[in-house]
């Protein structure tokens, strides 16, 4: 029951990563760096266009990859999950940090709720890994 919330999670998180980030780019919400002439606005605007090409390069493949494999009992769906998760706290820590000395960016506040549920996911499937790998699995003392 737990992988199927997890594999379900992933293939939200990639609809939401998709969408969210084809709204940022096509009603241009956030100008190119280059079009601002005051220095933090053009630090934020590439830090931000940084996000999104690493979402699109890293994020969104892997997350669309955890949820089929997942789906399907698969260990590269095990991987793709696990780097998912970490993917999630990593990224997350960045934005909430920089906007902690800003203000709550939209980003922030929607992708979030999929921390928690990534700390969760990264223990539950090292706990039940051998659905994935089998049981010949050995447990690292």
């Amino acid at each position: 029951m737990g992988v199927v919330v997890i594999a379900s999670i992933n293939g939200l998180g990639f609809l939401v990563t998709l969408v969210f980030w084809a709204l940022v780019l096509f009603k241009k919400l956030v100008p190119p760096p280059g079009d601002l002439a005051n220095l933090s606005e053009r630090a934020n605007a590439a830090t931000t266009r940084g996000f999104m090409i690493g979402d699109m390069v890293w994020s969104a493949p892997l997350l669309l990859l955890a949820a089929l494999g997942l789906w399907r009992l698969r260990p590269w769906g095990w991987t793709a999950a696990q780097m998912v998760n970490a993917l999630w706290c990593f990224s997350m820590t960045v934005v909430l940090v920089r906007d902690a000395y800003t203000t709550l960016s939209p980003g922030g506040a929607i992708f979030f709720p999929f921390v928690p549920v990534a700390i969760w996911a990264t223990y539950y499937l090292w706990k039940n890994r051998s659905i994935f790998w089998g049981p010949e699995v050995k447990q690292v003392r």
